[in-house]
């Protein structure tokens, strides 16, 4: 099994100029008036290629819209890649105001899927968090569950550590306490089982957190994040637009069991359409224009090997 986690940056389904378009990779807070269909085709086109050049098995998304979004980019650019098909398309509508929702493709069906959106902290016996977070939904998207055969896994998308870094940092901690307290109320053992939880956990780079880090609840055994198995400066998966400062907020947590089973296991990050212009020219349909600002993300895709599971 071959799994794989990337922010698609904004992916909705759209009528612009009386056909359905997928928006292009960009902020919600940048205008999108300038943005011309074929830039945004393009886009799209490269969010595929990046999928496509992973061949995972299972591909854990964060930032999709709705699954008619999902559906149309598989059908319309992932299958034009000459991908293999993926099935079984999720995406459950999260607490997400703009509709920034986690998601996935697969390849062979999960036994379950479950949506943990309505969770609040008092669910959870969380009682010591903020009131807001105790007696209200306490995740800001999700926390989805995907049951196979020989693993469990969690997909989800931590707050982003702005506008306000100190009340995100309490919601990522609060979001990182319920996601281990999920894993340990569906596993009497949780060390012995296999499961991940991957996704976008918005951990900020270098000096630009509050200590300690808000993913503490899920380290120091809990579980194991393999990019820690990569050189230092070899782990970045996002870069602070307008600088070259690095981070990494797309992760890949692993079980101890899961740890133990594949000690050399080692992530591959994907950066390919992250930045950097093409100067290539689309033609047709959608017109012809330079493309000098078309990219797949601004995040790199994951991805890890799991040889034998199932």
């Amino acid at each position: 099994m071959r799994v794989a986690t990337f922010n698609l940056q904004n992916m909705r389904l759209r009528l612009r100029e009386g056909r359905p378009v997928l928006d292009g990779a960009f902020d919600q807070d940048q205008s999108n008036v300038q943005r011309s269909v074929a830039l945004s085709l393009a886009d799209r086109e490269q969010s595929a290629k990046v999928i496509h050049a992973a061949q995972a098995d299972i591909v854990a998304l964060q930032e999709v819209f709705d699954t008619p979004a999902l559906d149309f980019f598989h059908d319309n650019f992932l299958r034009q890649t000459g991908s293999s098909a993926y099935p079984f398309r999720y995406c459950i509508p999260g607490n997400d105001g703009r509709g920034l929702n986690v998601a996935a493709l697969c390849r062979s069906q999960p036994i379950n899927v479950k949506s943990h959106v309505n969770l609040t902290g008092a669910d959870l016996d969380l009682s010591d968090l903020p009131p807001e977070l105790r007696e209200h939904r306490l995740f800001r998207r999700d926390c989805l569950e995907l049951d196979f055969a020989g693993v469990t896994l969690f997909v989800c998308h931590f707050k982003a550590p702005y506008p306000d870094a100190e009340k995100a940092y309490i919601i990522r901690e609060a979001e990182a306490r319920a996601v281990r307290k999920i894993v340990e109320m569906r596993f009497d053992d949780p060390r012995r089982e296999r499961w991940m939880i991957v996704g976008d956990l918005n951990e900020p780079g270098p000096g630009d957190e509050l200590s300690p880090s808000a993913l503490a609840p899920l380290k120091h055994g809990f579980s194991f994040d393999l990019l820690d198995r990569l050189a230092p400066g070899t782990d970045w998966t996002y870069e602070v637009p307008g600088t070259h400062l690095h981070s990494r907020p797309d992760r890949i947590l692993v079980s101890p069991r899961l740890a133990q089973e594949y000690p050399n296991g080692r992530p591959e990050i994907i950066r390919t359409g992250m930045t950097g212009p093409s100067r290539t020219r689309r033609h047709g349909a959608f017109g012809d224009e330079p493309n000098k600002a078309c990219h797949a993300s601004d995040h790199a895709l994951v991805y890890a090997d799991f040889p034998g599971l199932e």
